[in-house]
């Protein structure tokens, strides 16, 4: 048997985060990162909607780019003092994440971290509070996942938690929000977003729920994606869909190497998380089609590319996602994003060996050992395709 679980409610379009003035509660509990959502009207706007509701807020902001375990006990101290029913993340991944990691420890004090990332063994939550999830960012998909990425400060490592209890109750997806994001941003989301449907569509506990969001979110990068970055309105709002859509395949289906790969050099190496993916993709595409090549074929079908056999499908899949990476200046390598080779090297041993542990890892289509991890790594940090 398996389970498709996304929010209670996904509101969107234009306008959607007004349904806040709408829901019943006490006191909200705001968590943001950047000033951003504050200097463009994000946050104030949120609470004068929740203050319609009869709902007082206040705000957690400061979460950093992958955020970490400082950071979730910080934020958690503060909700407790303040004891909301209501829980919103604001903004991208990492608030939104450090938000459901907060839930987890507001609920249960008891609970370590090491208790959290064990996937799937979440105690119930929603005893003392349920959870919003309103995202600013188009790639994603946090505003409806089971996943929490979580830092350790003292490695660098990034640990996802993953479990059905942390799916947001509610999930915002609001058109207006997107139309500021720097072009950089949209390249690296947007290609994050592309990667969660292209891994959730492979995974080996993909089904016909989560394929059909997948393809379908497939389909809206590939038309929307390149026009978003060079600022076509239209195209961002579409975008911001696309990655909903995402999230909710991914979600269910998991994750892959992909994802393993980033997990474990974007903190490290200071490598933004959507431009980790992007990085890292061709190669594992690449990899993997080795031994499950029918589903990355059918993609490049869908997508009208060149080929008649499943290998020559597969091939121009990944000068596909290759082209679409320079079209909007994102690496094609990790040497060519700037990281020292010395100083990769150094570190090989362990980042290959914490991402074949990484959950993503176990639903990835072929299997991997960590001598064949090191070589994934060296293939992406040279540029060089994946011949084994």
């Amino acid at each position: 048997m398996q389970r498709f679980t996304i929010p209670r409610d996904v509101y969107f379009g234009e306008n959607a985060v007004d349904i806040l003035k709408t829901i019943k509660g006490k006191k909200a509990f705001i968590v943001i990162g950047s000033e951003r959502n504050f200097e463009n009207g994000n946050v104030e706007h949120v609470q004068a909607l929740l203050k319609d509701a009869g709902i007082e807020s206040t705000v957690f902001q400061g979460v950093e780019h992958d955020p970490s375990m400082t950071t979730v006990r910080k934020g958690l101290e503060a909700m407790r003092a303040f004891e909301p029913d209501w829980i919103i993340g604001i903004g991208g991944g990492s608030p939104i994440d450090a938000a459901k990691s907060m839930w987890i420890f507001y609920e249960y004090p008891e609970l370590t971290f090491a208790d959290a990332f064990k996937p799937f063994t979440l105690p119930k939550l929603r005893n003392k509070a349920r959870f919003i999830g309103i995202t600013t960012t188009s790639g994603t998909g946090t505003e409806v996942t089971s996943f929490s990425v979580i830092t350790n400060p003292e490695t660098g490592v990034k640990y996802p938690i993953a479990d059905y209890e942390i799916t947001p109750d509610i999930a915002i997806v609001d058109t207006n929000m997107v139309e500021s994001l720097t072009s950089t941003l949209v390249s690296h989301m947007g290609l994050d977003a592309l990667t969660h449907s292209i891994e959730a569509y492979t995974s080996t506990v993909a089904n016909p729920f989560t394929d059909a969001l997948a393809v379908k979110a497939i389909e809206m990068i590939d038309e929307h994606l390149v026009k978003s970055y060079n600022l076509d309105m239209d195209s961002r709002k579409e975008m911001h869909i696309a990655q909903n859509l995402a999230g909710m395949s991914f979600s269910n289906a998991i994750l892959g190497i992909v994802h393993s790969m980033a997990h474990k050099t974007g903190k490290i190496f200071d490598i933004p998380h959507g431009c980790a993916n992007a990085i890292y993709l061709p190669y594992a595409i690449q990899y993997n089609a080795k031994t499950a090549p029918a589903k990355y074929a059918d993609i490049a079908s869908r997508l009208g590319l060149i080929g008649e056999t499943d290998e020559e499908l597969v091939a121009s899949l990944v000068t596909y996602v290759k082209e679409m990476k320079k079209a909007m200046n994102v690496p094609a390598s990790v040497a060519e994003f700037g990281i020292d080779r010395d100083a990769f090297m150094a570190k090989l041993d362990f980042i290959a060996a914490e991402a074949v542990a990484d959950p993503c890892t176990g639903t990835n289509p072929r299997t991997i050992d960590v001598e064949t991890m090191k070589k994934m790594y060296i293939c992406a940090y040279e540029g060089k395709d994946v011949n084994f």
